[in-house]
């Protein structure tokens, strides 16, 4: 469970469950209030044991009737499970199991001799999900009482991994000198073309929610912020109902002037690199909670494998050559869907990059080089995607800073140049060449964690069905 080493005092605790457990031998006599979740109760008449629960661990209580108030240790004794209860009492340690001869002692344990408390809240039963039981429930269920659902070890598990690589992406990206910024999710007009957009009223004007902090992270970039980043949703139209896709997501965005393809798939390669080594270093813990539950249903266990630099590039060209030679039927110019990805994976099943995608696949603002030509003598770009075996991880590439460029590209996809002045202005007083890409955090938990849905390590998803909780 989540260190609380250095969580203060509230008016409901004096420790958390996860400091006494920590601090156990340093608090043995102390006299301490802490508060949580029942998940079971054992004994009646002049004594019970109940196993008390935060965010931050489990602990016993024990209760004797002749120490307390007895209508609350009756109360506790028929107290439903799930409902919060707050105790106080002194920290001890627990009658050591007898071992063989010849055996190592067990670790001490420690519980609490409880001498006072009160219920805070009652749950209602029977409980919708499970959170102590081996009871299988549908995603669906779970999704439905998501406050409940997180209360189970390894779900709480994936959010706080989920946090660590938060934190540890944003440390690495400082570390390369990227700011973080914020950036506008009511729009006037679609940030990469196309229909995916979903529209909405804002007072008068027609305006829509932000497929992507694309354009706006760029003016950044050319105001002379250099690099920049940012963490935030953005919203989809799409009808996918995948495994893999929601209709809002959070990503990693970044942007950063003088540099093109090549130095921002370096960025990216580095800063997973570190999340992977970090996670490895400090939330072993969390894993070994995952994994335990993986276990209890037949699944293989998770490994934090830290990924090899530089990872794999593997030009668009040379994509579909393995995939025809795989006996996927494929041509230049299709795009690599996920059944061609399962033909390269088994050749790069981990991180691996596809670069030089065929200009005409790419969105407007994507830079391209005159002298690149695919195998048809097609332009090809300076886009690229990120993988992980089969599934997309990333979209990015080098920008088009040359606003004559932009404005023919525009008007290549069927916009109009005039509809998207707010962007293409900036780039008329001098415009640093530029590279970015946007990374789904929910995409890398699911390798972290080898979740099989997306679903599964975002708090409340939104999908095509599902606007609530």
């Amino acid at each position: 469970m989540r260190d609380s080493a250095e969580w203060q005092p509230t008016s409901y605790r004096s420790h958390t469950i996860g400091q006494v457990v920590s601090l156990g031998d340093s608090l043995i006599g102390t006299e301490v209030t802490i508060s949580g979740y029942a998940e079971t109760v054992r004994g009646r008449g002049a004594i019970c044991f109940l196993m008390l629960r935060d965010g931050t661990g489990r602990i016993q209580a024990f209760l004797k009737r002749d120490n307390m108030d007895q209508a609350f240790f009756d109360l506790v004794q028929s107290v439903s499970r799930e409902s919060t209860v707050q105790l106080t009492g002194v920290v001890a340690e627990k009658r050591a199991p007898k071992v063989k001869e010849g055996e190592s002692p067990p670790p001490p344990e420690y519980e609490i001799n409880v001498s006072s408390g009160s219920i805070l809240a009652i749950a209602s039963t029977p409980l919708p999900v499970g959170v102590t039981d081996d009871v299988q429930v549908g995603l669906d269920v779970r999704l439905d009482n998501r406050h409940l659902d997180l209360r189970r070890e390894h779900v709480n598990a994936m959010f706080q991994l989920r946090s660590r690589v938060l934190q540890y992406g944003r440390e690495h990206l400082i570390a390369e000198g990227f700011q973080e910024i914020n950036t506008p999710k009511i729009i006037a007009a679609a940030a990469e073309g196309g229909t995916n957009l979903f529209p909405m009223k804002y007072f008068d004007t027609d305006a829509y929610l932000s497929q992507s902090p694309q354009l706006y992270k760029q003016l950044a970039v050319l105001g002379g912020l250099e690099r920049v980043f940012e963490i935030g949703p953005a919203f989809r139209a799409e009808k996918h109902d995948t495994y893999r896709h929601l209709n809002e997501f959070i990503s990693f965005d970044i942007e950063g002037a003088w540099m093109d393809d090549e130095d921002v798939m370096g960025v990216q390669e580095r800063m997973i690199f570190h999340i992977w080594s970090e996670v490895k270093k400090n939330d072993q813990n969390l894993i070994d909670i995952i994994n335990k539950y993986r276990i209890s249903q037949g699944n293989e266990e998770i490994e934090v494998d830290i990924p090899s630099l530089p990872f794999p590039r593997i030009p668009y060209c040379e994509a579909i050559e393995i995939v025809k030679k795989g006996g996927g039927e494929i041509e230049w110019g299709d795009d690599i869907e996920s059944h061609h990805c399962d033909l390269i994976a088994a050749k790069f099943p981990g991180f691996h990059f596809i670069p030089r995608w065929p200009m005409a696949m790419k969105p407007f603002y994507i830079h391209h080089k005159e002298n690149e030509k695919g195998t048809t003598g097609e332009q090809l770009s300076r886009g690229f995607d990120l993988n992980f075996g089969r599934d997309e991880m990333t979209s990015g590439g080098a920008r088009e800073h040359r606003v004559d460029i932009l404005e023919e590209n525009l008007r290549g996809m069927g916009l109009d140049p005039a509809d998207f002045t707010f962007y293409t202005d900036g780039f008329r007083y001098g415009a640093p060449p530029h590279a970015g890409w946007g990374l789904g955090v929910a995409r890398l938990l699911m390798v972290l964690t080898g979740a099989g849905n997306v679903r599964e390590v975002v708090l409340f998803p939104r999908d095509r069905s599902r606007v609530t909780p």
